[in-house]
């Protein structure tokens, strides 16, 4: 049972470490453009503006868009993009740690914490020699860090991101994120 319980620690860790690289990766493919916060524009390696043109409250999406005119007519387009409607990007607002699927990966990392510190529990009740709970103890108190780490972040409550312009944004009377 305790290469078991290694066995799902493992597969644990190698859950956010494949959630972190396939978030980061994401947001490599945007490295073409440059986001400005203050001014909430996405510029494109020519200094074209993308602005934004909708938002889904419900999947905390922002859509940002450069206008048509402008990319069909940019000697770089076929690097950017493919669209006659000009270049779109889709952006979460939240840190990767913050967005639902985040939140999912981290609640099966925490599962499998879970089971991994009861079948140890359960190996510490069957074997009772010293040196075999000091063994098993070494092994518990990663996975409860872990833990404890892990369900404070899932725990935690998710940030609220207020609309900045009435015509781009749904009013203030609708549901926010």
């Amino acid at each position: 049972m305790l290469l078991y319980a290694v066995f799902l620690l493992l597969v644990a860790l190698g859950l956010e470490l494949v959630a972190r690289h396939a978030h980061h990766r994401s947001r490599q493919m945007r490295v073409a453009v440059r986001y400005h916060r203050h001014h909430d524009v996405w510029e494109c390696p020519t200094g074209q503006q993308l602005k934004p043109i909708a938002t889904d409250y419900a999947r905390r999406l922002v859509r940002y868009r450069a206008p048509a005119h402008i990319c069909n007519a940019c000697s770089i387009k076929h690097l950017c993009t493919e669209s006659k409607e000009g270049r779109e990007i889709e952006y979460n607002p939240d840190s990767w740690l913050e967005s639902e699927i985040a939140r999912f990966h981290r609640g099966i990392s925490l599962a499998l914490l879970f089971l991994a510190g009861l079948l140890l529990v359960v190996e510490m009740i069957r074997h009772q020699r010293p040196m075999e709970l000091l063994i098993l103890s070494g092994f518990l108190v990663p996975i409860a860090l872990l833990g404890s780490q892990s369900s404070a972040a899932f725990l935690a409550p998710r940030r609220v991101v207020v609309a900045k312009d009435k015509e781009t944004f749904r009013s203030s009377n609708e549901s926010r994120f």
